[in-house]
């Protein structure tokens, strides 16, 4: 049985699972399982070896992205650059595993929103600066699109901000508006990101990494402003594709 699977805490409600058994039932590979690794700490990742599986392939998720890197043999130059892992490439060399880190959220995020895009959309602005925010963050470099980061912490790094900042001057030059946070997924229906709503317009772009609800609090708030919504279903999937095309490549 080839195994494939999926590094995280706390995976009840796994997108990648789901996915996958769905694909190999599909395309008729009885041979192939794809399971949840709910791991308390990082530390616990190299055991998943001594499972008796035959492990093939396997994504990374929340909180592990950055965590597992120094327990990779390689890291893609591409992943190494955005500082996060969502996918790692078992290759058996001579009688030795060596595990390969790539990061596919670049690719399904870059192809779920840039045909929501136009040309008065140059600014962008990040809610979150945790590990879902370093593919993005990479995007809007190689785009040349300007972003700042919209955070909670107590200590601002150079491009953040509090949330208290985001006045109306500012939300109107922002346009694309990523909420790289977990509020509003489900059960938490009724949390969104603390920013003024009522300054958003048509003009706005508001993308949501939250799939579950399909349309979250902060999305439905852009909605009733005329804003361009769009949740984060369509990147899982072509993030999930992408690293079915690494393993097996």
């Amino acid at each position: 049985m080839k195994t494939y699977g999926l590094i995280g805490y706390k995976l009840g409600h796994s997108f990648s699972r789901n996915f996958f058994t769905e694909k190999f039932a599909k395309e008729n590979l009885a041979n192939h399982e794809y399971v949840n690794f709910e791991l308390d700490s990082i530390d616990e990742f190299p055991g998943i070896f001594d499972l008796g599986k035959d492990i093939c392939g396997l994504n990374c998720t929340i909180p592990y992205k950055q965590q597992i890197m120094p327990l990779l043999d390689e890291i893609d130059e591409e992943a190494a650059q955005i500082g996060a892992v969502n996918t790692v490439k078992i290759i058996n060399k001579n009688g030795k595993r060596i595990l390969k880190g790539f990061n596919t959220d670049l690719y399904g995020f870059e192809n779920s929103l840039c045909p929501m895009l136009e040309e008065k959309h140059k600014k962008a602005l990040i809610l979150g600066t945790g590990g879902a925010s370093k593919a993005i963050k990479f995007l809007f470099d190689k785009m040349g699109i300007e972003y700042l980061s919209a955070t909670t912490k107590e200590e601002l790094q150079e491009k953040e901000i509090r949330y208290n900042q985001l006045t109306e001057t500012l939300m109107n030059e922002y346009l694309i508006i990523i909420n790289a946070t977990p509020l509003g997924t489900f059960p938490k229906l009724d949390t969104c990101p603390d920013i003024p709503y009522p300054y958003l317009t048509a003009n706005h772009v508001l993308y949501d990494l939250v799939y579950n609800p399909a349309e979250t609090l902060f999305l439905k708030n852009g909605k009733i402003q005329g804003a361009k919504t769009k949740n984060g279903l369509e990147m899982l999937h072509l993030q999930a594709l992408k690293s079915w095309e690494i393993w097996n490549a």
